[in-house]
């Protein structure tokens, strides 16, 4: 769930700082950054892991892609080494550092900049949101991750494999295997919230409690942090796919189009879900004040009902010394009689009314 992940991270700790000035918003994952080097082409493949960022950007004039994938954020000297050997903008280091940022893409001629989410499930049934950045270069690709996972291993058996247009293709071609995994990522957390929501349908049905209630607004804070992080992928994965720049090749601008799709698809699932959590949460409210009548109702049949009875028992509960009827034989079990006729004929009248 994303509360639990920290999302209110202390943006404090900028305030008064100068623009480009390098702080890690953000949670610490781990002690020391881990820095990994794939090299590849058509024939070659290299993957190794190294510690520094000296000497390993690719000339321009050799073959081949370079992908260095970063986990971890908190090694400020790493980020401004990463700056200077590939002449980033120190604003972009900035916006790699502070994971709070909204998904964006950004042309510098030289590089782009991407900055998405990508959604894990964790062990509470939930998802973990976590900042993922990407700066494509000609022949080049950084990816810069929070802590180290798992969600981009298929992107990478598949460089291990020999077979494959990735390993033809450019690095703009890698760029669209590791957006299409982390589009693909928001899927799973749907097919999640989707039971969720059948389950409290049902609960919302039989027998609505303020648990459910509860659960419904979970889901609804849960979806809105969702629609936040995935409704500006529209946007930008748009952008790429129109883009004139030379670091996207014309023929991997139908890949990019193939994720827009799945964002457009990702989008009216969570817009569905919104709507049918709004209208969960109408229907309890209805239920309860269904329910509340209901009760209600009973209530004042039965003090409807007791209300002749009651007069009669306070009438021949006064103290008064000349009453005739008290001095009657068989006056307590006519006054018997008279309340037990009185209630059945109340009864039968509300019968006849529809109101039992």
């Amino acid at each position: 769930m994303p509360g639990k992940t920290g999302t209110a991270k202390k943006r404090s700790a900028k305030t008064g700082l100068p623009p480009g000035f390098l702080i890690h918003i953000g949670e610490k994952h781990s002690e020391k950054a881990k820095i990994t080097l794939r090299e590849y082409d058509e024939t070659y493949f290299r993957e190794k892991e190294i510690s520094t960022l000296d000497g390993v950007l690719p000339s321009s004039d050799r073959a081949g892609v370079a992908w260095i994938h970063i986990d971890g954020l908190q090694e400020i000297h790493l980020l401004e080494q990463m700056g200077s050997v590939f002449n980033l903008h120190p604003l972009i280091l900035e916006d790699i550092l502070n994971t709070e940022q909204r998904p964006k893409s950004e042309d510098h001629d030289e590089y782009y900049y991407i900055v998405l989410r990508l959604f894990c499930e964790d062990a509470d049934d939930g998802f973990v949101p976590e900042q993922i950045s990407i700066v494509l270069g000609s022949n080049w690709l950084i990816s810069l991750q929070e802590k180290e996972g798992k969600l981009l291993d298929p992107v990478r058996e598949r460089l291990r494999n020999e077979k494959g247009r990735l390993r033809r293709a450019g690095a703009d071609y890698l760029a669209h295997a590791l957006l299409d995994v982390i589009v693909d990522s928001v899927f799973p957390v749907l097919d999640k919230f989707g039971e969720k929501i059948e389950i409290l349908e049902e609960k919302l049905v039989g027998s609505p409690s303020p648990k459910t209630l509860q659960s419904i607004q979970t889901l609804k804070r849960e979806m809105i942090f969702l629609r936040k992080s995935v409704w500006p992928l529209r946007e930008m994965i748009g952008g790429l796919a129109r883009s004139d720049s030379s670091l996207i090749h014309e023929s991997s601008v139908i890949y990019f189009r193939d994720i827009y799709d799945h964002v457009v698809q990702v989008i009216d699932t969570i817009e569905t879900y919104r709507d049918m959590l709004s209208g969960m949460l109408d229907i309890y409210l209805s239920s309860v004040s269904n329910r509340m009548n209901e009760i209600m109702k009973v209530l004042t049949l039965i003090a409807t009902l007791f209300m002749p009875l009651t007069f009669l028992v306070g009438v021949y509960g006064m103290n008064f010394k000349y009453m005739p009827e008290l001095e009657w034989q068989w006056g307590y079990f006519v006054l018997w009689g008279l309340m037990i006729v009185t209630a059945v004929v109340m009864l039968f009248y509300f019968k006849r009314k529809k109101w039992l």
